[in-house]
């Protein structure tokens, strides 16, 4: 059984159902109080995919079996085999996107483990620009605005954790014809930090939705 079927925010689903799973292990000594946090752990993870076939959902719900730290921490890795990398992108396809910016500063793809991309994001410092690409119904979509530190922590629109934020601020094209408008959120300054945490794509695609329509 190969077949790639945990996107990258689920992935982060099943760690984090972990991590609370043995830190559970670790202070509570109820044995119901533990077999409930167990089930409800799977359950958790399962009800982050749409569509699990009978094996999936059987290699998924076998966090319930686990006791310790290895235990855990082999299960994490055994999952990454069927993680859904983020699809290829070149360069090309990436100035392509952003046709106006001419002098686009674009990351080492090379150094970058796709597995774990929900979303592919860089910030030139040199413009204060963030530029994000998310795919959607088969293609690639672009979105850049400008990006101003805070210095202070909050929680990110598009993983919902309390990070480093910055305000992200994207320019919208109105009905009239050269009638801009701006939208700005407050988003992780740390993108690859972003896509450590993020367990649901809803906010992030709904916020790229709006600023391109």
């Amino acid at each position: 059984m190969s077949t790639l079927f945990i996107r990258n925010h689920q992935y982060n689903v099943i760690k984090k159902q972990t991590e609370f799973l043995l830190k559970t292990l670790r202070t509570v000594s109820d044995r119901r109080v533990l077999e409930t946090v167990r089930f409800r752990a799977a359950a958790t993870i399962t009800e982050a995919f749409d569509f699990l076939t009978g094996d999936q959902r059987h290699m998924l719900e076998r966090i319930t079996a686990f006791e310790t730290a290895y235990d855990f921490q082999r299960y994490l890795s055994e999952l990454e085999a069927y993680v859904v990398p983020f699809p290829p992108i070149t360069l090309k396809q990436i100035q392509k996107l952003f046709p106006k910016n001419k002098k686009l500063k674009i990351p080492d793809l090379q150094t970058i483990d796709f597995r774990f991309v929900t979303y592919l994001g860089w910030v030139d410092v040199a413009t204060n620009r963030l530029f994000i690409i998310y795919p959607s119904d088969g293609q690639f979509v672009g979105i850049e605005g400008r990006i101003t530190p805070t210095n202070k922590k909050g929680y990110c629109l598009f993983c919902n954790r309390h990070q480093e934020l910055a305000f992200f601020s994207v320019k919208t094209k109105n009905a009239l014809p050269d009638n801009y408008s701006s939208v700005g959120q407050y988003v992780c300054i740390d993108n690859h930090a972003c896509n450590q945490l993020i367990t649901d794509t809803e906010a992030l695609e709904k916020f790229i939705h709006y600023v391109r329509k």
